[in-house]
């Protein structure tokens, strides 16, 4: 059977992940056969998500009944009820709904009513709290098959501990990170310096290292020096794979969905109070704001390079009319040329202005010259992936280390 929950957590404390390992623990006190975790990212433009909008799906063999009772009883006991925006879901199917609806839940948005529809088809049994808004997300999540994926391990505090400043050793995570990239990614961002990977709010997760097998999560996980975990657990996730992203959309764009669009580059970048840049692009005769805000630090100086004329290809949210830019492939830039005087035929030394429309004069021989010397002006762009640094980056978008488009070697690289 595979079991789905969502919704359990709030700004302020627990995290769905931390309930859906702790309820994994539980079934295996039961004598239940727990396969396999999945950490499914849906939609991250949903106005109404806790923090990174994020579902659990557990596939399990044992007896269904008895285990929506645990279920249940898991999410009623550890569940955050008291937040406002906090509407747990508890899905349990024995059979797998059509994987149409993740597909629905990660790029769209979609209605209680709707999954309610699929889990009647399904025969499954489900139980929503509150409103109920979490079976959307349970229901995506047990629905979900991931083609492409990655792993997550996620290191969890001692009870003891929540509330308390996380104790780490910043450096072991930088050894973790040396070690195993390009095998995990966003543990640390080098370039500004920062651990990634430890969250800063009062959840009860400690850290959490992301990467492309179980084997490479666990090895990065044994550098780091901590505080005592309480528990840890690998899941299997469709975090750094771009599943959010609505490929080649038509004209009209949808207010908080995440899309890839081509065009060209219809004005020269901006910078505005705060830092944020911004630049015009333009695609089926539309004009589209692409904005890279401030926290995207050292990408903004990439799309600063931009020049009208270049084409490109951006990924990002669409919300209040802009595109929040997660990364940009420049497809390819436009000349810049300029003029300057021309080289004496006679002296082979460059002229000097004569005066306005009266062209070039050498000062050596006095000849004369009415052509001034085009010459082509080197830009520091190049076609290829840009994107944001780890500190910036959404879960659920793929970073170029594991793009299999990348064309620029050096861009997965880094300076150690």
């Amino acid at each position: 059977m595979l079991i789905g929950i969502d919704d359990t957590d709030s700004p302020l404390r627990m995290c769905t992940t931390y309930i859906g390992t702790a309820l994994a623990r539980e079934l295996r006190s039961a004598s239940f056969y727990v396969k396999r975790l999945f950490l499914i990212r849906l939609n991250p433009n949903i106005p109404y998500k806790t923090r990174g909008n994020a579902a659990v799906a557990l596939d399990v063999e044992g007896d269904p009944e008895l285990a929506f009772r645990i279920a249940c009883g898991v999410v009623e006991r550890m569940a955050d009820f008291e937040a406002e925006n906090t509407h747990p879901g508890v899905v349990v199917t024995k059979e797998r709904p059509p994987a149409e609806f993740y597909e629905r839940v990660v790029k769209d948005i979609c209605e209680l009513g709707e999954a309610i529809e699929i889990l009647e088809g399904a025969g499954a049994l489900y139980k929503g709290y509150k409103n109920g808004r979490g079976l959307i997300g349970a229901t995506a999540a047990v629905c979900s098959q991931l083609e492409d994926h990655t792993f997550e391990i996620l290191v969890y505090r001692k009870e003891e501990n929540l509330g308390t400043p996380r104790r780490l050793d910043r450096g072991s995570f930088f050894l973790a990170d040396a070690a195993t990239y390009p095998h995990t990614w966003d543990t640390v961002d080098r370039a500004n310096d920062l651990v990634v990977c430890a969250p800063h709010t009062p959840d009860p997760v400690l850290f959490g290292i992301r990467g492309e097998s179980p084997f490479w999560v666990a090895y990065a996980r044994a550098f780091v020096q901590s505080e005592e975990a309480g528990f840890e657990q690998i899941f299997c996730t469709n975090q750094g794979t771009d599943a959010h992203l609505i490929d080649s959309p038509g004209a009209v764009l949808q207010e908080n969905r995440s899309y890839l669009l081509e065009g060209l580059v219809a004005s020269a970048p901006k910078t505005e109070p705060g830092g944020h840049v911004w630049f015009a692009l333009k695609r089926h005769g539309i004009t589209i704001r692409c904005m890279a805000y401030e926290p995207t630090k050292n990408f903004r100086e990439i799309v600063r390079l931009l020049i009208p004329g270049d084409s490109v290809k951006v990924a990002g949210s669409f919300k209040k009319g802009s595109i929040n830019l997660e990364k940009m492939k420049v497809l390819a830039v436009s000349r810049v040329c300029q003029m300057r005087p021309p080289v004496c035929a006679i002296c082979n030394r460059r002229m000097t202005s004569a005066g306005k429309g009266k062209g070039y004069k050498c000062r050596t021989c006095r000849s004369r010259s009415m052509e001034a010397e085009i010459v082509e002006v080197s830009r520091k762009l190049e076609p290829c992936w840009k994107e944001t640094p780890p500190c910036a980056r959404r879960h659920i978008a793929m970073p170029l280390v594991r793009l299999r488009e990348v064309e620029c070697p050096s861009e997965g690289a880094r300076d150690r």
